[in-house]
Protein backbone atom coordinates (compact mmCIF):
# COMPACT_ATOMS: atom_id res chain seq x y z
CA UNK A 1 0.00 0.00 0.00
CA UNK A 2 0.99 3.43 -0.96
CA UNK A 3 0.82 5.49 2.31
CA UNK A 4 2.41 8.86 0.74
CA UNK A 5 -0.53 10.20 -0.93
CA UNK A 6 -1.87 12.68 1.30
CA UNK A 7 -5.03 14.28 0.87
CA UNK A 8 -6.36 16.93 2.77
CA UNK A 9 -8.87 15.41 4.94
CA UNK A 10 -7.98 11.95 7.07
CA UNK A 11 -5.52 9.88 6.99
CA UNK A 12 -4.57 10.00 3.34
CA UNK A 13 -5.22 8.14 -0.49
CA UNK A 14 -3.86 4.90 -0.77
CA UNK A 15 -3.50 3.09 -4.31
CA UNK A 16 -3.74 -0.47 -5.06
CA UNK A 17 -3.03 -2.63 -8.09
CA UNK A 18 -6.88 -2.04 -8.56
CA UNK A 19 -8.52 -0.36 -6.11
CA UNK A 20 -8.50 3.13 -4.41
CA UNK A 21 -8.59 3.47 -0.26
CA UNK A 22 -9.60 6.22 1.59
CA UNK A 23 -10.36 7.13 4.84
CA UNK A 24 -14.00 8.40 5.86
CA UNK A 25 -15.04 9.54 9.35
CA UNK A 26 -12.23 7.30 10.19
CA UNK A 27 -13.39 3.97 8.43
CA UNK A 28 -11.01 3.04 5.82
CA UNK A 29 -12.72 1.56 3.10
CA UNK A 30 -11.88 0.51 -0.55
CA UNK A 31 -13.55 2.34 -4.05
CA UNK A 32 -13.62 -1.10 -6.44
CA UNK A 33 -12.68 -0.96 -10.16
CA UNK A 34 -16.49 -2.31 -10.37
CA UNK A 35 -18.64 0.58 -8.82
CA UNK A 36 -18.46 -1.36 -5.17
CA UNK A 37 -17.58 -0.26 -1.96
CA UNK A 38 -15.55 -2.19 0.53
CA UNK A 39 -15.74 -2.15 4.31
CA UNK A 40 -13.09 -4.59 5.31
CA UNK A 41 -13.24 -4.19 8.94
CA UNK A 42 -17.09 -4.12 8.78
CA UNK A 43 -17.04 -7.00 6.17
CA UNK A 44 -19.72 -4.72 4.17
CA UNK A 45 -19.82 -4.23 0.44
CA UNK A 46 -21.67 -1.63 -0.76
CA UNK A 47 -23.76 -1.26 -4.38
CA UNK A 48 -25.76 1.78 -5.22
CA UNK A 49 -28.54 1.84 -8.17
CA UNK A 50 -28.88 -2.35 -9.63
CA UNK A 51 -32.17 -0.90 -11.78
CA UNK A 52 -32.63 -4.61 -12.26
CA UNK A 53 -34.95 -4.77 -14.70
CA UNK A 54 -34.62 -1.38 -16.42
CA UNK A 55 -35.18 -2.74 -20.14
CA UNK A 56 -38.28 -4.42 -19.11
CA UNK A 57 -39.54 -1.40 -17.57
CA UNK A 58 -38.63 0.48 -20.47
CA UNK A 59 -40.65 -1.79 -22.72
CA UNK A 60 -43.85 -2.16 -20.95
CA UNK A 61 -44.16 1.53 -20.94
CA UNK A 62 -43.78 1.86 -24.79
CA UNK A 63 -39.78 3.13 -25.09
CA UNK A 64 -37.21 1.39 -26.53
CA UNK A 65 -36.57 -2.27 -27.18
CA UNK A 66 -33.37 -2.86 -25.47
CA UNK A 67 -31.67 -6.31 -25.02
CA UNK A 68 -33.01 -8.21 -21.95
CA UNK A 69 -30.09 -9.14 -20.69
CA UNK A 70 -28.97 -6.25 -18.17
CA UNK A 71 -30.54 -8.00 -15.11
CA UNK A 72 -28.31 -11.04 -15.82
CA UNK A 73 -25.23 -8.98 -16.66
CA UNK A 74 -25.82 -6.78 -13.17
CA UNK A 75 -26.46 -9.75 -11.10
CA UNK A 76 -23.05 -11.75 -12.96
CA UNK A 77 -21.13 -8.68 -11.70
CA UNK A 78 -22.41 -8.69 -8.53
CA UNK A 79 -21.09 -11.99 -8.11
CA UNK A 80 -17.89 -11.72 -8.78
CA UNK A 81 -17.31 -9.20 -6.14
CA UNK A 82 -18.93 -11.55 -3.40
CA UNK A 83 -17.13 -14.25 -4.82
CA UNK A 84 -13.94 -11.70 -4.35
CA UNK A 85 -14.65 -10.30 -0.79
CA UNK A 86 -16.68 -12.95 1.10
CA UNK A 87 -18.70 -10.09 2.74
CA UNK A 88 -21.01 -10.41 5.81
CA UNK A 89 -22.98 -7.42 4.75
CA UNK A 90 -24.42 -6.30 1.46
CA UNK A 91 -25.99 -3.02 1.04
CA UNK A 92 -27.84 -2.17 -2.01
CA UNK A 93 -28.50 1.56 -1.70
CA UNK A 94 -31.65 1.96 -3.24
CA UNK A 95 -32.87 1.17 -6.70
CA UNK A 96 -32.01 -2.20 -6.76
CA UNK A 97 -35.10 -2.47 -9.49
CA UNK A 98 -35.98 -0.17 -12.12
CA UNK A 99 -39.89 -0.42 -10.58
CA UNK A 100 -41.84 -2.65 -8.58
CA UNK A 101 -42.81 -4.18 -11.24
CA UNK A 102 -39.43 -4.73 -12.49
CA UNK A 103 -38.73 -6.62 -9.50
CA UNK A 104 -41.81 -9.08 -9.95
CA UNK A 105 -40.87 -9.48 -13.24
CA UNK A 106 -37.61 -11.11 -12.69
CA UNK A 107 -36.97 -14.99 -14.33
CA UNK A 108 -36.61 -17.64 -12.38
CA UNK A 109 -32.75 -18.17 -13.26
CA UNK A 110 -32.27 -14.43 -12.11
CA UNK A 111 -33.81 -14.88 -8.67
CA UNK A 112 -32.11 -18.39 -8.07
CA UNK A 113 -28.72 -15.98 -8.79
CA UNK A 114 -29.92 -13.48 -6.91
CA UNK A 115 -30.86 -15.79 -3.51
CA UNK A 116 -27.41 -17.69 -3.96
CA UNK A 117 -25.78 -14.43 -3.66
CA UNK A 118 -27.70 -13.84 -0.36
CA UNK A 119 -27.62 -16.96 1.33
CA UNK A 120 -25.40 -16.87 4.13
CA UNK A 121 -24.62 -13.33 4.77
CA UNK A 122 -27.21 -10.18 5.55
CA UNK A 123 -28.75 -8.17 3.11
CA UNK A 124 -30.04 -4.89 3.13
CA UNK A 125 -32.23 -2.98 0.98
CA UNK A 126 -32.46 0.54 1.29
CA UNK A 127 -35.49 2.47 -0.11
CA UNK A 128 -34.99 4.22 -3.01
CA UNK A 129 -36.92 6.71 -5.11
CA UNK A 130 -37.45 4.14 -8.21
CA UNK A 131 -38.28 1.08 -4.96
CA UNK A 132 -39.70 2.71 -2.24
CA UNK A 133 -41.06 -0.40 -0.65
CA UNK A 134 -40.35 -3.58 0.06
CA UNK A 135 -40.05 -6.66 -2.73
CA UNK A 136 -40.88 -10.37 -1.16
CA UNK A 137 -37.06 -11.35 -2.25
CA UNK A 138 -35.82 -11.78 1.31
CA UNK A 139 -33.32 -9.59 2.61
CA UNK A 140 -33.98 -6.67 4.92
CA UNK A 141 -35.62 -3.30 3.79
CA UNK A 142 -34.91 -0.31 5.97
CA UNK A 143 -35.22 3.41 4.72
CA UNK A 144 -31.69 4.09 6.06
CA UNK A 145 -28.81 2.10 7.64
CA UNK A 146 -26.76 3.55 10.42
CA UNK A 147 -23.52 1.99 10.91
CA UNK A 148 -21.48 3.75 13.30
CA UNK A 149 -19.29 5.45 12.36
CA UNK A 150 -20.96 5.47 8.99
CA UNK A 151 -24.68 5.83 7.97
CA UNK A 152 -26.34 3.82 4.82
CA UNK A 153 -29.00 5.96 2.69
CA UNK A 154 -30.25 6.39 -1.00
CA UNK A 155 -30.36 10.42 -1.28
CA UNK A 156 -27.65 12.23 -0.04
CA UNK A 157 -27.90 15.41 2.82
CA UNK A 158 -26.75 18.70 3.02
CA UNK A 159 -25.26 18.19 6.51
CA UNK A 160 -23.84 14.74 7.16
CA UNK A 161 -21.13 12.87 8.25
CA UNK A 162 -19.90 9.72 7.45
CA UNK A 163 -22.34 9.51 4.86
CA UNK A 164 -22.25 6.59 2.03
CA UNK A 165 -25.53 7.17 -0.69
CA UNK A 166 -25.83 6.67 -4.49
CA UNK A 167 -28.82 7.78 -6.29
CA UNK A 168 -27.17 10.31 -9.08
CA UNK A 169 -24.80 8.12 -10.73
CA UNK A 170 -22.06 10.37 -10.84
CA UNK A 171 -19.65 10.06 -13.80
CA UNK A 172 -16.20 11.99 -14.57
CA UNK A 173 -14.88 12.88 -18.54
CA UNK A 174 -11.12 12.82 -18.99
CA UNK A 175 -8.94 13.25 -21.91
CA UNK A 176 -6.41 9.61 -22.87
CA UNK A 177 -5.10 9.23 -25.68
CA UNK A 178 -6.66 12.21 -27.46
CA UNK A 179 -10.51 11.82 -27.02
CA UNK A 180 -12.46 12.34 -24.26
CA UNK A 181 -13.45 9.43 -22.22
CA UNK A 182 -16.61 9.26 -19.56
CA UNK A 183 -16.43 6.98 -16.85
CA UNK A 184 -19.06 6.10 -13.97
CA UNK A 185 -17.45 7.36 -10.55
CA UNK A 186 -17.10 7.64 -6.87
CA UNK A 187 -17.19 11.25 -5.03
CA UNK A 188 -15.41 11.40 -1.90
CA UNK A 189 -14.43 14.31 0.52
CA UNK A 190 -14.56 14.68 4.15
CA UNK A 191 -17.83 14.38 4.58
CA UNK A 192 -19.26 11.90 2.13
CA UNK A 193 -18.79 9.25 -0.28
CA UNK A 194 -21.57 8.84 -3.18
CA UNK A 195 -21.03 5.53 -5.48
CA UNK A 196 -21.68 5.23 -9.02
CA UNK A 197 -24.43 3.16 -10.17
CA UNK A 198 -23.68 -0.50 -10.72
CA UNK A 199 -26.36 -0.97 -13.12
CA UNK A 200 -25.14 -2.02 -16.94
CA UNK A 201 -28.33 0.13 -18.55
CA UNK A 202 -28.09 3.14 -16.36
CA UNK A 203 -26.68 6.71 -17.05
CA UNK A 204 -24.84 8.98 -15.41
CA UNK A 205 -24.85 12.80 -14.16
CA UNK A 206 -21.57 14.42 -14.76
CA UNK A 207 -19.31 15.82 -11.87
CA UNK A 208 -19.81 19.52 -12.42
CA UNK A 209 -23.43 19.21 -12.29
CA UNK A 210 -25.22 21.84 -9.85
CA UNK A 211 -26.61 19.23 -7.80
CA UNK A 212 -23.24 17.56 -7.11
CA UNK A 213 -21.00 20.51 -6.96
CA UNK A 214 -23.19 21.80 -4.32
CA UNK A 215 -22.88 18.82 -1.81
CA UNK A 216 -19.25 18.37 -2.43
CA UNK A 217 -16.46 20.15 -0.76
CA UNK A 218 -13.89 21.87 -3.20
CA UNK A 219 -10.93 18.90 -2.51
CA UNK A 220 -13.39 16.37 -3.49
CA UNK A 221 -11.73 13.63 -5.19
CA UNK A 222 -13.55 11.03 -8.28
CA UNK A 223 -12.43 7.86 -8.69
CA UNK A 224 -12.92 6.71 -11.96
CA UNK A 225 -14.46 3.12 -12.25
CA UNK A 226 -13.18 0.63 -14.87
CA UNK A 227 -10.20 -2.17 -15.42
CA UNK A 228 -8.83 -0.06 -12.31
CA UNK A 229 -9.58 2.56 -9.85
CA UNK A 230 -7.91 6.07 -10.76
CA UNK A 231 -8.58 9.19 -8.56
CA UNK A 232 -8.68 12.73 -10.05
CA UNK A 233 -9.47 15.70 -8.38
CA UNK A 234 -13.60 16.33 -9.00
CA UNK A 235 -13.46 17.94 -12.06
CA UNK A 236 -16.11 21.08 -11.88
CA UNK A 237 -14.77 21.33 -8.05
CA UNK A 238 -11.32 21.53 -7.28
CA UNK A 239 -10.06 24.51 -5.15
CA UNK A 240 -13.50 26.12 -5.23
Amino acid sequence: MNEGLQSGFGRGMERTMNGHWFTLAGARLEARPSGALWWPEAGLMAVADLHLGKSERIARLGGALLPPYETRDTLARLDEEIRALAPRIVVCLGDSFDDRAAAESLTEDEMLALAGQMAGRSWIWIAGNHDPGPVDLGGTHLAELPRPPLVFRHIARARASGEVSGHYHPKAAVRAKGRQISRPCFLYDADRVILPAFGTYTGGLRCDAPELVRLMRGEAVAVLTGQAAVPIPMPGRTGR
